[in-house]
């Protein structure tokens, strides 16, 4: 069951080979800290993170490294408008440093509630101002590049192999992709250096050769994948939309400079939507975690509609189907705490490898999972299911639910976790304990205590009523309400 990935470089699935033994060099386009990542952009980060659970799955040891965009990207592709850093510490009146810092720190607050494993590194564009110096430096002795009243330029006429990333017969012309700045040869020419404008003062910029300014985006981030993985490396990740631009301008540098192209497979995930068409923060349609986390959703519940869909289709998001994946989600750990058979099921396994190694295809592993724990002859179940969820990443654990959800207390132990919900009175930890032991004597087939524990429950003024969804606890009521 050999590890197969979509490369874009190709348009075809490759068998995945490192370009050391068992090691990977796995770069990811990180965020641009200026403001609040989306679920649209969180949906490519849980992507990388399923790549990369799957390597280490398969017997990789993944180094990963994930750039900050600090400084840089500005708001139009065409090498113009402002930076968004600046642009952020004018909206909220701070500096452009305490704007990076902020999101920064959201960012990993995000990434850990989805359960996405940290990057091995996690460099800053502005810690490397020297390095991409220095790269610009050789494409410039090179022959690459030329200088214009805004900025030092990449010349991708010089280069025959431009646009490796596009699609046959791609074309570019100004005014459909890009606008033609003033003095630019072609409009596939890109900004390496930018010149603080006169009479601005940038609170982001530097001194170099060619003046005043500050580095483009796209030379950021091959000066961080070859500073940490060296050139070429094997895997480079991201959205779609850095396919005809960001990632191209990356290669075109690599090869200019290196003559190497930079990394061997790459993988893009697609667009996250809204009915209305494709979130954006230029839209100003976004849905951060935070909104999820005030509606009452899991974040895990999230990644779990996420894996749904596999990584190269397009997902609409609707907070239905959150609802309806958050009640997914929670039913798997419900399932799993009727099981505590030790065993892993190997069939199920099996299928589950197949799926994850063609091409990550985690719809297909969920169906298996589900298929699992619907099977009332198969074995296994808990620990299979914990054992898969080493790449699914949901943080699946046995629990018991008990509903309606208006409040919760969690009871840990040997037994399943078991959630009781708060109603007019809040349920007394004697009650919790009984119903932790009717659930072991339940999973344990005793049914004979299981009854005797229920009506101990029932003298105690309380109700449980056993549904599919798991057990359902209500005071009783008094005949003279």
């Amino acid at each position: 069951m050999a590890l197969k990935l979509y490369n874009t470089l190709s348009r075809k699935k490759e068998v995945f080979r490192p370009l050391k033994d068992k090691k990977v060099g796995l770069y990811v386009c990180g965020p641009t800290v200026y403001w609040f990542a989306h679920v649209g952009n969180l949906r490519t980060y849980i992507f990388e993170d399923v790549l990369k659970r799957v390597l280490e799955y398969n017997g990789y040891r993944v180094k990963h490294i994930m750039n900050i965009t600090d400084v840089g990207h500005l708001t139009s592709e065409a090498d113009t408008g402002e930076d968004k850093i600046e642009i952020g510490a004018k909206r909220e009146k701070k500096t452009a440093w305490q704007i990076a810092k902020f999101y920064t720190q959201v960012f990993k607050k995000d990434i850990k509630r989805l359960n996405i494993k940290p990057p091995t590194f996690l460099p800053r564009a502005t810690d490397h101002i020297k390095e991409q110096i220095e790269l610009i430096k050789i494409l410039e002795q090179k022959g690459f590049t030329y200088k214009i009243k805004d900025g030092i330029y990449f010349d991708a006429l010089k280069l025959k192999t431009y646009g490796r990333l596009w699609p046959k017969k791609m074309k570019i012309k100004a005014g459909i992709r890009v606008e033609m700045v003033p003095g630019k040869k072609n409009p596939k020419d890109f900004a390496l250096w930018k010149f603080t404008p006169a009479g601005v003062k940038r609170q982001m910029e530097w001194n170099s050769p060619w003046g005043q300014g500050f580095p483009g985006w796209h030379t950021e981030c091959v000066v961080m994948a070859v500073k940490y993985l060296g050139v070429p490396f094997d895997i480079h990740c991201g959205g779609i939309d850095h396919i005809l631009i960001h990632h191209t301008n990356e290669i075109a540098q690599s090869e200019a400079a290196f003559s190497k192209i930079l990394a061997k497979f790459w993988l893009h995930g697609e667009f996250l939507t809204l009915k209305g068409g494709r979130m954006g923060k230029s839209e100003g349609n976004i849905i951060i975690l935070e909104d999820l986390v005030k509606k009452g959703f899991n974040p895990l519940a999230y990644r779990y509609l996420c894996l749904g869909t596999h990584y190269r289709k397009r997902l609409t998001f609707s907070w239905k189907a959150l609802k309806s994946a958050q009640n997914s989600y929670e039913r798997i750990n419900e399932l799993i705490a009727r099981e505590d058979d030790k065993k892993i099921n190997k069939k199920y396994l099996k299928e589950f490898i197949k799926a994850i190694n063609d091409d990550l295809n985690m719809p297909r592993a969920l169906s298996i999972l589900w298929n699992l724990l619907r099977d009332v002859k198969a074995y296994g179940k808990r620990n299979t299911a914990k054992e898969m969820d080493k790449v699914l990443g949901l943080n699946i654990r046995p629990e018991i639910i008990i509903r309606p959800p208006v409040g919760k207390i969690k009871i840990r132990g040997e037994s399943p976790v078991i959630k009781v919900i708060k109603g007019p009175r809040e349920t007394p930890k004697n009650i919790i304990k009984i119903l932790k032991d009717r659930e072991k004597a339940r999973n344990e087939k005793n049914w004979q205590k299981a009854d005797e524990l229920r009506q101990k429950i029932k003298k105690f003024g309380y109700l449980i009523e056993d549904t599919k969804e798991g057990p359902k606890i209500n005071p009783v009521r008094s005949s003279n309400n």
